[in-house]
């Protein structure tokens, strides 16, 4: 979307552009940069003119040009690096608007890429270059490459995980030529004083390659300036991150490097960091560095916990406050109801006094309509009466009250007096209970002798109740034949009880008998599943039980394959006749459960 003022100068460089041949481009966007150093630092004039660049796409094409090959490229690498500082310049502080999205995750990670890309070439270059002017011209490109990604860094830090993580930089950082070197040191050393927490979240493996090539420039480098910078890059790197420096204490790979630190010269000018990093590098303090990572953990042990406290809190703050309103309602409720109730209360009373004054108004008006009534020789005596009605109702009420008073007192006692008497019941039919245990299974004491009293007061009670219930005489031979008669009576009466006894256990057995078959049969499976022992479970004790059983299953067989019409006069309950000889068919073979084979 194209602004509605543009500047003219752009408006007309981009037609220059557009019409222009691809070989011109170049030197054509060189305009740019005078576009830009003539209007006011920070000023919104700058920011409209940026806006304006990269609306017309002139951003895009400086990218393009920068990803062409160089040698192509009109003025060859002079004006590749002022390109790079018109495209850094113009991507910082740049509002794109509606095309953020596209500006930020696609044209400033490009724009990096190309600019470590560049500084591989014109590393290449350098190596490759005989003449000492011709590897200083490339020496100030290559500085001014790194400091415009450096301003584009500075700019937009999200892209120093990028730079990081690039294969391109760590080609950079690994290069043996000391002045590259130096150059790569000291961007990286800014760029981590910009943000240092990026470095924590590249890979491990890219972490560990920049650590190693860093200590080995520190090590193995003679040039004093590159050991100097490569020293306060590693002291940036440890002060700035705790688990570098645990790294670098406890790591296998960097065993021994503070034996080797200490081994450097002594009196050069980094000898102050160098003393620093050996003092973090000490036990000490890495003691105290792991101190103070136990207390920050512990610190984040406490806010995790009060955190998880905090938002339990707050979940069951809805219930908390339901509850609160709940209480809160039933006790406004209950306020509520008492102060009815003592209105109400209260108006029984204003009730009740109204009443009293009315009847006593009444009375008083029904005594003087008496008094106007009675003859006057007659008021004592009606007075006199009333008097004695009133005493017998404040007695008759008095009575009542002392009475119901004197038996709420004795409730208790009474109480008490129940509960004694139930105890004693039930200690008495327990003694009655032990005492007929007793009396059951104590042993046989003989009868006790009687005294000559004792069977003359007997003898005299037999003759009497002989006297008073005389009958007439009876032989010996009639008492004989009463007993023998007696005694048939009571044999035969023993026998019928014997045959009984033994037809009822007969029948509870064959009770139980039918019992079981019927629980045997619910629990037989169907004739789909049946073994072959399985049907013998079945098999009857009874051998008339079998011979009917073979009777029904003939006839059901016989029914069913009789002709059509030969059922047509039949009916349901009608039974067929089937010959003596094919009942006796296998049925002497016939397995009867519960039998002894021959």
């Amino acid at each position: 979307m194209k602004p509605t003022s543009t500047d003219p100068r752009i408006l007309s460089l981009a037609a220059e552009v557009a019409k222009s041949p691809e070989q011109n481009v170049p030197v054509i966007l060189l305009k740019l940069k005078e576009i830009i150093n003539n209007t006011p630092l920070g000023s919104s004039e700058l920011k409209k003119v940026k806006q304006d660049i990269y609306c017309y796409d002139l951003i895009q094409y400086c990218l393009l040009v920068l990803s062409q090959d160089c040698s192509r490229i009109q003025g060859g690498w002079t004006t590749i690096s002022q390109l790079t500082q018109i495209l850094s310049h113009c991507c910082v502080g740049l509002e794109p608007g509606e095309d953020a999205e596209e500006f930020y995750n696609e044209l400033l990670p490009s724009a990096a890429e190309n600019f470590l890309i560049l500084g591989r070439q014109l590393q290449t270059c350098f190596i490759n270059a005989a003449k000492g002017e011709e590897k200083d011209e490339l020496l100030h490109f290559f500085q001014i490459v790194t400091d415009s990604l450096f301003w584009l860094l500075g700019g937009h830090v999200q892209l120093i995980q990028n730079v990081l993580q690039s294969d391109h930089f760590l080609h950079l950082l690994q290069t043996d030529n000391i002045q590259i070197g130096s150059t790569v040191m000291t961007m990286l050393q800014n760029i981590l004083q910009i943000n240092s927490g990026d470095l924590l979240r590249i890979e491990g493996k890219i972490l560990h390659s920049i650590l190693d090539e860093v200590i080995f420039k520190l090590l193995s480098t003679p040039s004093p300036v590159l050991r100097s910078t490569a020293t306060k890059l590693l002291l940036l790197m440890a002060e700035s991150h705790q688990e570098i420096l645990i790294l670098l204490r406890l790591s296998a790979c960097y065993k021994g490097l503070r034996n080797l630190l200490i081994k450097q010269e002594p009196g050069t000018e980094f000898s102050q960091e160098l003393k620093q990093l050996i003092g973090l590098l000490s036990p000490k303090v890495y003691q105290e560095v792991e101190e103070q990572k136990l207390h920050q953990a512990a610190c984040l042990i406490q806010a995790h916990w009060k955190g998880f406290q905090t938002r339990k809190r707050l979940k069951k703050l809805p219930s908390a406050v339901i509850t609160l309103q709940r209480s809160f309602r039933s006790k406004r409720t209950k306020i509520l109801l008492k102060l009815n109730r003592q209105k109400e209360e209260e108006d029984h009373k204003l009730q009740l006094q109204l009443q009293r004054q009315r009847a006593m108004r009444l009375s008083r008006e029904l005594r003087l309509s008496m008094l106007e009534i009675v003859h006057p020789g007659q008021v004592e005596k009606h007075n006199r009466e009333l008097e004695e009605k009133s005493a017998l109702i404040i007695q008759k009420h008095w009575r009542g009250y002392k009475e119901r008073k004197n038996f709420r007192q004795q409730r208790p006692s009474l109480t008490e007096y129940k509960a004694a008497v139930t105890l004693q019941r039930a200690t008495l039919r327990f003694l009655a209970k032990c005492r007929k245990k007793k009396t059951l299974f104590a042993p046989w004491q003989g009868i006790r002798e009687l005294s000559d009293a004792r069977r003359v007061e007997l003898k005299q009670q037999v003759d009497d109740y002989v006297r008073r219930h005389s009958c007439s005489q009876m032989s010996d031979v009639t008492s004989k034949e009463l007993h023998s008669q007696a005694q048939e009576r009571l044999q035969h009466y023993f026998m019928g009880r014997a045959l009984e006894d033994r037809a009822q256990h007969h029948r509870e057995a064959l009770v139980a008998q039918i019992s079981t078959n019927i629980e045997q049969l619910m629990k037989a499976p169907s004739l789909k599943e049946a073994e072959e022992k399985e049907p013998e479970l079945f098999l009857s004790r009874s051998r008339p039980v079998a011979a009917k059983a073979k009777q029904a299953h003939l006839t059901t067989l016989k029914h069913i394959q009789a002709p059509w019409w030969k059922k047509l006069g039949e009916e349901a309950g009608d039974e067929i006749d089937i010959p003596k000889d094919e009942l006796s068919v296998e049925l002497g073979t016939l397995f009867i459960g519960g039998t002894k084979p021959p």
